[in-house]
């Protein structure tokens, strides 16, 4: 029969709630202010500090009084301001309910706005990896607009557009090859032929085809 592992509670327990300013809602970004906060904390306290929900939980043994005491205040501290902290690519993902994809598409034609980029080692490797980071208020403000939506309806339409400018493309070029292959056609012809194409490239340049 296996062992059942025995889980001692810790008999010293500290708790911080993370405000919603901090988190938008979000157990990713959540998780993420735990690494943060974790990353200035010795290796042998780190696995002490976890979090359970929209909180921060430190818990140690009783003997562990000095050592409980001064963790708590570097928590403490870490956590002033952490509202201002910027948000990873994984954490905007979650918070606007964003895909992978729509964040590169957005990024990089101006809607979602870069707050700089950050560098980092990935754990037990040598390479390092570097990412946009994101303005936390730019976020804020981006989730109570409700702009998500309207972002994927406007790609809708642009790709739409693009489908009908290639199809235009597509039948112009056909078009060409058609009256070059003709070689019973008059000169005459071929120049009707050639002032029909002129008139669909002005059309197409006044816009009504968009």
């Amino acid at each position: 029969m296996p062992k059942q592992k025995i889980i001692v509670a810790p008999a010293l327990v500290e708790t911080w709630a993370l405000w919603p300013a901090a988190t938008f809602g979000s157990n990713v970004r959540a998780k993420g202010i735990l690494l943060e906060v974790r990353a200035g904390l010795p290796l042998d306290v780190r696995k002490s500090l976890d979090v359970n929900g929209m909180a921060l939980t430190l818990g140690m043994a009783e003997d562990c009084e000095d050592k409980f005491a001064l963790t708590t205040a570097t928590v403490t501290k870490a956590l002033e301001g952490i509202e201002s902290l910027p948000v990873i690519p994984r954490e905007i993902q979650d918070i606007l309910g964003i895909s992978a994809s729509e964040r590169h598409r957005w990024l990089k034609d101006g809607r979602l706005p870069s707050a700089g980029t950050r560098t980092v080692r990935l754990s037990g490797r040598a390479r390092r990896i570097t990412f946009h980071v994101f303005d936390p208020r730019i976020v804020e403000d981006l989730l109570d607009r409700a702009v998500v939506e309207e972002w994927r309806e406007e790609d809708i339409a642009a790709r739409a557009q693009n489908r009908r400018q290639a199809a235009y493309r597509a039948k112009l070029t056909r078009s060409l090859k058609k009256a070059a292959a003709a070689p019973t056609k008059s000169k005459g012809q071929s120049d009707v032929a050639a002032a029909e194409l002129r008139g669909w490239e002005e059309f197409d340049i006044d816009g009504l085809l968009r």
